[in-house]
């Protein structure tokens, strides 16, 4: 309340302000003598005298009353006016000043409130480096510079260089922890601290200050705010284990190990491996078996599986030796076997892959080994790294290198010479070599009786030869050899099939769904048996379970919906032509269909899509094109089919039925064309007489020359061009009624076996294993590999 000052009573601004003062009643103006006189006279009407004083806008100016008086007029209520002084009391504040209003303005001064005649403001002041956060930003560059020098260093194998560099960071560090304790920012760039901590120890560790670098890993590995900083004790390990420490290297793997978590499921099983390695240099193989085996069991490698069967060999246990082994050559190699194939995408692998193909390299690659194993006590090893090799040739698509390498085994002992002639009858097989497949599968099947897949090579050439008979005891021997033999089974089906004897083919592929439950090959069989012995329900379900496999194959698709036409069910007919035709648009037997069933439910609108797709796939076929200029007159519009006849005509101009439609129509319009078009459409079918009567009579002389049995060369040259002349005629739409005068049912699809000969294509017979090479086969691909 000391600071508190009470106004006093006299200084009150607004004393007096109820006070009634008579000189300014304005009501007794009437009565106020001198003021009447003032009014009437000249004496009220003389200017008012300058003021002496400075004063307001308002009081620099006083008013005078009747009386003369030059003091500023006071309400009638006692209140100043605004800029009067009365009494020396202090002016109560007005709001005009933040407008830009100055007591102080001069007459002929703009107004200016915003300041903009003051000109351009002054540039900024320059960042003042010496604060202590600037400080301490340049001072945390220059740490992070000198450790991206650190690492660079290293790279380059400047390892001193890397560790001073290492060294002045950490110094640069110390220096930026204690500046900002001094300026009071306790935040503290961890990350910084901790990457110039372990840059330094990987640098001592580098240049062999193995101490040193413990010291420093040390450091980190204590200090609680680093977190998963217990994974370096995997160096310190290493570290341990070069200063042949090898109990304190096992401590600090297995500390590290328990600082690990089990989703980092590689990390681990390379500290078990190095845990196994420092066991073994102890000399303690039972704790390195104990390690090896959790990896082998866990994620296998060829390391791995070749300690494991040293460690056996150190205690001596052949037994264990050998599952070992056997676990070590079924590991994976994950060796990129397709690295000399060429890719179609990328130019510049394509020009690496060619400079590298026949280096000196890739030819020891490729030879090497097989000429190391031939010189050594294991040669017969060697012939199946040879038939490895072909296999290889085949993967590469150089099948002139993979026969040669072949038959480099027709010399060789029966086992081996059988497995190369199977292959070399699979070959020659896919190339339609069908006498040398037969040489080869004679020479296997010589070599070696009882391989099934000679066996079902040799069916296979007896097969394409059309005598089933003898191709099903190939088969059938070959089953009694393999019963498991799914390519001897699959062929066995098809040759019953060929034969008609539709239950046994029936048979043999149910068998072998039993033991091909997803052969989509297999179910389109059986839906096709069962569709030859008039069962179209039990086809439309195998084909279901075909779909439920492979639900994009437009040839399953249409023949679903033929068999639902064959129903009568044209619902579902459309909607599996539609399903083939929306996954491949270019058959012509669905467009074909789909076009009559719109034309059949009267909305030939949607038809015109069809046929025009049609027209595009087929551009020499008239009679789509024709179809397509039905469907316009067909839907009242007349103008553009008369368009599409021309357009016809000009294309085909001895084209019957376009004439034909051409006429009737310009008649139906009333266009003058009509005579020109009738003209041509005789000239056209006195033309087609004559060259019918030429065919008859060609034909005629035809037979008569081959009673009579003549055979010149000139005879056999007319024969052929009548022939000829006979075929194209018949291509030509000989149908004396418009086109689309026929019935609709004409036009449906006649549909053709989608998979034709290449379904009923009998399964090579050449064998997955290396002894009795059984392939699949669909490709030369990755179906070679022997297993």
């Amino acid at each position: 309340m000391e600071h508190v000052h009470l106004a006093v009573e006299e200084d009150d601004l607004y004393s007096g302000y109820n006070d009634y003062n008579p000189t300014f009643d304005s009501e007794e103006l009437e009565n106020d003598v001198g003021f009447q006189q003032a009014v009437r006279t000249s004496h009220g009407r003389r200017p008012p005298m300058t003021a002496k004083f400075p004063g307001t806008a308002i009081g620099a100016r006083p008013l005078a009353s009747s009386f003369g008086s030059r003091i500023p007029m006071v309400s009638s209520m006692g209140r100043p006016m605004t800029g009067a002084v009365q009494d020396g009391a202090a002016r109560p504040m007005t709001a005009v000043r933040a407008a830009g209003y100055t007591s102080s303005l001069t007459r002929g001064s703009n107004f200016d409130p915003l300041g903009q005649s003051r000109g351009p403001a002054p540039p900024l002041e320059a960042k003042n480096e010496d604060t202590p956060d600037e400080k301490i930003k340049i001072l945390e560059k220059k740490v992070n510079d000198l450790l991206e020098e650190s690492c660079m260093a290293h790279s380059i194998g400047a390892l001193q260089l890397a560790l001073e560099k290492a060294k002045e960071a950490g110094r640069k560090e110390r220096t930026l922890v204690r500046q900002r304790e001094q300026s009071g920012n306790a935040d503290i760039n961890v990350d910084l601290t901790y990457s110039v901590l372990l840059n330094l120890a990987n640098q001592y560790a580098n240049n062999e200050m193995y101490p040193e670098a413990l010291n420093s890993y040390q450091v980190i590995v204590k200090n609680k705010m680093f977190s998963n900083a217990g994974r370096l004790k995997v160096n310190m390990a290493n570290i341990y284990f070069k200063q042949k420490n090898y109990p304190k290297a096992i401590k600090f793997y297995r500390m590290a190990l328990d600082q690990i978590s089990n989703s980092h499921k590689e990390m681990r099983i390379k500290i078990m491996q190095n845990i196994g390695v420092v066991f073994i240099r102890m000399g303690q193989y039972s704790d390195a078996i104990t390690s090896f085996e959790h990896i082998m069991s866990e994620s296998p490698n060829i390391k791995t599986g070749f300690n494991l069967i040293l460690c056996y060999y150190a205690i001596g246990d052949r037994e264990r030796m050998k599952k070992a082994f056997q676990k070590l050559i079924s590991v994976p190699l994950s060796i990129d076997e397709d690295k000399y194939l060429p890719s179609n995408d990328d130019p510049g692998s394509n020009l690496v892959v060619e400079a590298i193909k026949n280096d000196k390299l890739h030819q020891m690659e490729r030879d090497l080994c097989v000429d190391m194993v031939k010189s050594s006590q294991y040669v017969e090893l060697a012939n199946d790294l040879e038939i490895n090799k072909a296999i290889t040739y085949l993967r590469q698509k150089d099948f002139n290198q993979a026969v040669e390498t072949l038959k480099t085994f027709e010399k060789k002992d029966s086992r081996v010479k059988s497995a190369a002639a199977t292959n070399l009858s699979f070959l020659y097989f896919l190339e339609k070599d069908y006498d040398q497949a037969d040489r080869y599968a004679d020479l296997a099947m010589n070599a070696d009786r009882y391989n099934p897949a000679a066996l079902i090579n040799k069916g296979n050439t007896v097969f394409v030869k059309q005598d089933y008979e003898k191709a099903a005891e190939f088969y059938k021997e070959a089953l009694r050899n393999d019963s498991s033999c799914t390519e001897a089974l699959y062929n066995l089906g098809l040759t019953h099939k060929r034969l008609n004897r539709l239950e046994e083919a029936l048979d043999c592929f149910l068998k072998l769904h039993a033991i091909l439950r997803n052969s989509a090959q297999v179910m389109y069989q059986l839906a096709n048996l069962y569709e030859l012995l008039e069962d179209p329900q039990q086809a439309i379900e195998w084909l279901m379970q075909v779909i439920s496999v492979t639900p994009t194959d437009p040839h399953v698709l249409a023949k679903l919906g033929e068999l639902h036409d064959s129903e009568g069910d044209k619902s579902q007919a459309f909607q599996y032509y539609y399903e083939s035709f929306r996954y491949f648009p270019s058959n012509i037997d669905v467009i074909e269909w789909l076009g009559a069933y719109y034309i059949e439910t009267q909305f030939c609108e949607k038809a015109i899509q069809y046929f025009e797709r049609a027209t595009l796939i087929q551009p020499t076929q008239v009679k789509w094109q024709l179809m397509v200029a039905s469907c316009y007159r067909r839907s009242g519009n007349y103008q553009k089919a008369l368009e599409t006849y021309k357009d016809i005509h000009s294309k085909f101009p001895e084209n019957v039925e376009c004439l034909r439609f051409l006429v009737r129509l310009c008649t139906d319009m009333g266009l003058k064309e009509v005579q020109e078009y009738a003209t041509k459409l005789k000239k056209v079918e006195k033309m087609k007489e004559m060259r019918e009567q030429r065919v008859k009579s060609g034909r005629e002389g035809s037979a008569r020359g081959r009673r009579e049995g003549s055979a010149g060369s000139a005879g056999d040259s007319n024969s052929t061009k009548v022939e000829r002349l006979s075929a194209k005629m018949r291509s030509l739409p000989t149908s004396n009624e418009p086109y689309e005068a026929n019935s609709p049912k004409e036009l449906d699809a006649s549909y053709v076996d989608p998979l034709g000969p290449q379904m009923e294509r009998p399964k090579t017979g050449v064998r997955k294993r290396v002894d009795d090479d059984d392939f699949a086969d669909e490709e030369l691909g990755d179906d070679l590999l022997p297993e």
